[in-house]
């Protein structure tokens, strides 16, 4: 690449770059700076010091939370972070599940009309993400669709009350407002193999599956793996729906920085579990992308 061509690229990004820099990277480095405050009544003290990290890591009593042990004098962060990321990663689960199927569908099935079927496919992001997280709420309802149509059909007397206010509840909410946005880009993948390569191992003798499992889906993994990113991390730190949805049983962490930062006045607190949180999560996409060898992956397709 000349030098030209490379100042160009440059200036067409530098947009971008300014606007990633102003809504990314200053709050994020506003939240890292807050994190070394501390709160004093309705006052912050802006010493530098560690005392919300010291107090996320003190031992102590702690607690139990299906079996699993937390001997922090201040446990209830690492619960819900540890309670997020499983909610989170069955939500992920859940929607990859759905969404791979609809997307095969869209590229190998579809020969017509494909952008009518993409039209429909947004039709959910017509209304907000609050609307549709309310309208979970009226089906999962005491008094909503699934109750009222069983006691219409006879099979229950009395409302389920299981269906709302727990963790089941956001992990369908999750799932629901996060398919559209993994099913484009395995689409995309599936759409951009090659046909022929199909031709080709179904004239060697190939069966469906063994075609499947060694063109279709190593193929489609670049598409599949940054769905699976696209709905995960953002789920993490969702506090929307669990307070809506959840309520104390579906409670994540998202919700303890909301309430540190609105509620108890101790934004420092909740800067700093913030900070670890996204420390966490970049671990944990890192050792994903490891583990994968998605680095091999995309040299072999390129």
């Amino acid at each position: 690449m000349t030098s030209g061509s490379a100042r160009t690229g440059l200036s067409l990004l530098s947009p971008a770059f300014l606007v990633m820099a102003a809504t990314l990277l200053a709050p994020v480095v506003a939240l890292i700076v807050m994190s070394f405050w501390t709160q004093s009544g309705f006052e912050i003290d802006r010493t530098f010091t560690l005392a919300n990290y010291s107090r996320l890591v003190e031992p102590g009593e702690g607690t139990v939370w299906y079996g699993i042990r937390f001997p922090l004098a201040y446990p209830v962060p690492a619960v819900l972070m540890v309670k997020s990321l499983a909610m989170s990663l069955v939500a992920t689960i859940c929607v990859i599940g759905v969404a791979w199927p609809m997307a095969y569908f869209l590229a190998f099935r579809v020969t017509r009309y494909k952008a009518m079927w993409m039209i429909l496919l947004t039709i959910p992001f017509w209304t907000s993400y609050l609307l549709r997280v309310f309208s979970w709420k009226i089906v999962l309802g005491f008094n909503g669709a699934i109750n009222s149509g069983l006691q219409w059909l006879g099979l229950i007397r009395e409302p389920l009350e299981f269906l709302l206010y727990n963790p089941l509840a956001v992990m369908i909410t999750l799932a629901h407002s996060w398919i559209a946005f993994s099913v484009l880009p395995i689409y995309v993948s599936l759409e951009k193999i090659d046909r022929t390569l199909l031709e080709a191992a179904s004239d060697l003798g190939d069966s469906r599956w063994k075609r499947f499992r060694r063109i279709t889906l190593p193929l489609s993994m670049p598409g599949t793996i940054a769905a699976t990113l696209l709905v995960f991390i953002p789920t993490v730190g969702d506090y929307v729906t669990p307070t809506l949805v959840g309520g104390p049983g579906g409670t994540m962490i998202g919700s303890l920085v909301q309430q540190l930062f609105l509620r108890q006045d101790n934004a420092p607190m909740g800067a700093a579990i913030s900070i670890v949180m996204m420390l966490i999560i970049a671990v944990l996409v890192g050792l994903f992308l490891w583990l994968i060898g998605y680095g091999r992956i995309r040299r072999r397709i390129g």
